[in-house]
């Protein structure tokens, strides 16, 4: 079942995500690094939740949660337009279509909210991610160079993006 959180969903959102990071060498935080509090992630749920172009979806699988997707819209009226996202899944249930269940019901919350341009990065060395993101129609649109240091090299990301027809 896929839903958007709640402040009550704040610590097993804050579990999710420090399980994603340990598992995923493509994530932006490292295992540890993110020192966010539950009461922080109960705030951030809420201003999400009142934001008309911003929402937090999780996918629940036998009561827990298995993968998030958080989509930020533009703060400014020239990109308001916009949701930039991130995608976590735990490693136990990727590859078993969560990923594409998530970007659908990204994509119908989008077009009711009149989001036009859906947004993402993804290392370029993360096949399986940039699968799941053409797969879902992102498209690449530029590359940003030495963008990350991942185990002490710099690498690549792809700046990936799709444009929707909103209503």
């Amino acid at each position: 079942m896929i839903r958007e959180l709640t402040q009550e969903d704040a610590s097993p959102f804050a579990q999710l995500m420090r399980s994603v990071e340990q598992d995923s060498q493509y994530m932006l935080f490292e295992p540890e690094e993110r020192s966010t509090t539950v009461e922080d992630h109960k705030r951030k749920i809420q201003l999400i939740n009142e934001s008309p172009n911003s929402t937090l979806l999780a996918e629940e699988s036998d009561q827990k949660l298995a993968g998030y997707l958080l989509a930020i819209g533009g703060m400014a009226k020239r990109n308001k337009h916009c949701a930039y996202i991130v995608i976590g899944i735990l490693k136990e249930h990727r590859g078993l279509g969560l990923g594409t269940k998530l970007f659908q019901h990204v994509e119908d919350w989008a077009k009711k909210q009149n989001i036009h341009r859906l947004e993402l990065n993804a290392a370029v060395q993360n096949e399986a991610g940039i699968a799941l993101y053409k797969k879902a129609g992102f498209s690449i649109e530029g590359v940003r160079k030495d963008s990350l240091l991942i185990n002490n090299h710099y690498v690549d990301e792809y700046y990936m993006a799709k444009l929707l027809k909103t209503e």
